[in-house]
């Protein structure tokens, strides 16, 4: 019988929740609603790297006219 290792690391960044997973990917999911954004997870990478992902999904968000 081993001890598991594992860590649960999670990152507020900008009204979001990165929390990371298995492999090293990272599940990114608003704090609270309204959601401006659907939670989704990354590809395998640092938490540099998502926190990138996050601001270019949130600038795409913001580019697109709202509907009326």
């Amino acid at each position: 019988m081993g001890f598991q290792n594992d860590h649960n690391v999670v990152v507020r960044y900008k009204g979001f929740l990165l929390l990371q997973q298995p492999g090293h990917t990272w599940l990114v999911r608003p704090e609270r609603s309204p959601m401006l954004l659907l939670p989704f997870r990354t590809h395998a990478c640092t938490i540099a790297e998502a926190k990138k992902i996050l601001a270019n999904k949130l600038a795409e968000e913001l580019d697109l006219p709202q509907a009326a």
